[in-house]
């Protein structure tokens, strides 16, 4: 191996050369980075605005949004990803979308995980080959390599305990589909160090969720293999309201296939649930339940609130563990994969509001990385369900972790706000918060043009307290306001008699699809600025819309829709509290 050469694990095994782009910030693939352009384009990341075609991308890892499995395998299939990826340490998303581009496509890049010491090396690295298991330097990108012998430091499975059942779907007893997504999940298992598979209870499909012609194919190919989920499966929300979208006037160049997506997984039995949200159907999992669930805030919701226990699946690893009824037993499925490893400590706050909870999870899910935390602090203020989906979705998006505890309210951090104090911790201050709220609030004061609400998707409790909210005033004329919720919950919402009434005052609800998804002329042409409650969208909205973002509370968002505009002052709560 040349002297300056630097060691990896492989992932996915292959050979590159090129310029290397290099961070020290997760970045999430899904309303990071653009699938069509290959240009990042979460404006929050330090390679806002650069491209990844050609370039060698080195990552600590991935973090956000589960369906970035679905955008670097558009990337690779339409070139204009990255040669090559190098990560501090072994992740799924990312990887897992490169297997799929192997396994169905016969297309791949390498992926290598350096370990922190090889990775801190490629700070001062601007050229690079990947061969083997290494990565070496090079003076410009065509530079000729290097002599040496280069070793192959491929992830080494352990003794893996295969049940009866497990040979059967790999002998094909049980269809191509299951057949090849067996094969999938078992490199999986690999890369995560998992002995066995165990079975699970449910699923639910991140992957239906359109990203560009080759997540259809995928699915389509799977469908025509003749594939059947062999767990009760539900489907995330999709990227149309798939009853509405023509005469929403969305274009068929995007509607028809993002349609087309959501019909094949049906068709393989999935159920046309549509909502991002599935920890609000009947269907909920119970504590120490062992489910395959994507979509990062509902692996994190299910995680920490309910206290079932999923991986943060990527993309087409759900469908593929859903058509086997296997998943490798690794992450939060076992004890292990749930412990904290970081308490974070929160100040006294007095007189809050709702958006206190999606600017703490935004805060905290930065700080923590991918360490799962364990939260003290806020006990006292009695969260609801809708403040902790509110924070579980902001936390998703800035964070790798797959859950967090709060100490005196989610299931396994009842006992006490004291537990492990071994763990290393780290104080919030107010001063934290108001830099976050500063970068969710990117847009200028003045004129709103939209309202965004229910990312993710809108439950009926905060439906109702929408209504009371609105009930006896008048939308200002110039703005639209639309709130984005599951078929299920809009039923309920109707039969209550909610929907009537903030239909009469000018809410729009859209079923289906969500705040990620959705594109002109459902947001109309003429916005400038967007005002949001969630977190989430505050973070990703810039990028994927080209708009001015604001954020604020659910009080905030509806006073900027009676009058038309929102200004730059913090909420009082945030302006000056106890504990500052």
């Amino acid at each position: 191996m040349p002297a300056d050469a630097i060691a990896a694990e492989i992932l996915v095994a292959g050979s590159a050369r090129g310029d290397i782009l290099f961070s020290d910030v997760p970045l999430s693939f899904w309303g990071g980075v653009d699938s069509d352009s290959g240009e990042v384009i979460d404006r929050h990341h330090p390679l806002s605005g650069h491209r990844l075609a050609g370039k060698i991308l080195a990552i600590p890892s991935s973090r956000g949004s589960c369906s970035g499995s679905g955008v670097i395998l558009e990337l690779i299939l339409n070139g204009r990803g990255p040669v090559a990826v190098l990560l501090e340490r072994p992740e799924a998303i990312i990887t897992l979308g490169v297997i799929v581009a192997e396994a169905v496509f016969g297309r791949s890049i390498p992926v290598l995980s350096l370990g922190e010491a090889g990775f801190a090396a490629l700070r001062s690295v601007r050229h690079a080959a990947v061969r083997g298991g290494a990565v070496v330097p090079l003076a410009h990108a065509e530079a000729a390599l290097p002599a040496g012998d280069i070793a192959d430091n491929a992830p080494v499975p352990p003794a893996f305990d295969f049940s009866e059942k497990d040979r059967s779907i790999l002998a094909g007893n049980h269809g191509h589909a299951a057949q090849v997504a067996m094969q999938i999940v078992l490199k999986m298992a690999a890369i995560e160090g998992a002995g066995r598979l165990i079975d699970v209870s449910q699923a639910h499909i991140d992957g239906c969720i359109y990203t560009g012609p080759g997540g259809l194919a995928f699915a389509e190919q799977l469908r025509d293999w003749g594939g059947r989920v062999a767990v009760p499966t539900t489907l995330n929300a999709i990227s149309v309201d798939q009853r509405q979208w023509r005469v929403q006037g969305i274009d068929p160049g995007f509607g028809e296939p993002a349609s087309s997506l959501a019909d094949a997984y049906v068709a393989m039995g999935a159920e046309p649930t549509f909502t991002c949200a599935p920890y609000l159907l009947d269907t909920a999992p119970v504590i120490g339940e062992q489910i395959v669930w994507a979509e990062s805030n509902a692996v994190v919701y299910a995680n920490s609130v309910l206290g079932a226990r999923t991986v943060k699946y990527p993309d087409y690893l759900d469908i593929c563990i859903a058509l086997t009824g296997r998943a490798p037993f690794s992450g939060p499925h076992t004890d292990a994969g749930r412990l904290p490893r970081l308490r974070i400590s929160v100040p006294e706050l007095v007189r809050i509001d709702d958006s206190l909870w999606p600017l703490l999870g935004y805060l905290i899910g930065g700080k923590a990385d991918e360490d799962i935390p364990l939260i003290g602090g806020v006990a006292d203020l009695s969260p609801s369900l809708d403040d902790l989906k509110a924070f579980g979705a902001a936390f998703a998006t800035t964070s790798g972790a797959p859950m967090f505890h709060i100490a005196g309210v989610t299931p396994e951090a009842l006992a006490s706000d004291a537990a492990d104090a071994t763990l290393p911790t780290l104080a919030l201050t107010m001063d934290d918060l108001r830099q976050a709220w500063g970068e969710l609030n990117g847009g200028s004061s003045g004129a709103i043009q939209l309202v965004s609400l229910g990312n993710p998707h809108f439950s009926t409790t905060e439906i109702a307290a929408l209504a009371r909210l609105c009930e006896g005033r008048s939308k200002h004329e110039d703005v639209v306001l639309i709130v984005t919720c599951g078929r299920f919950t809009l039923e309920k919402a109707r039969a209550a008699g909610h929907v009537a009434a903030l239909e009469a005052f000018g809410v729009q609800f859209v079923t289906d699809t969500c705040w990620c998804m959705i594109v002109e002329p459902l947001i109309p042409k003429k916005t400038r600025t967007i005002i949001t409650n969630s977190g989430k969208y505050a973070h990703y909205g810039p990028g994927l819309t080209g708009k001015d973002f604001r954020f604020g509370s659910l009080a905030d968002c509806i006073e900027a829709a009676v009058s038309g505009t929102y200004g730059d002052g913090l909420p009082a709560w945030l302006a000056a509290a106890a504990g500052d």
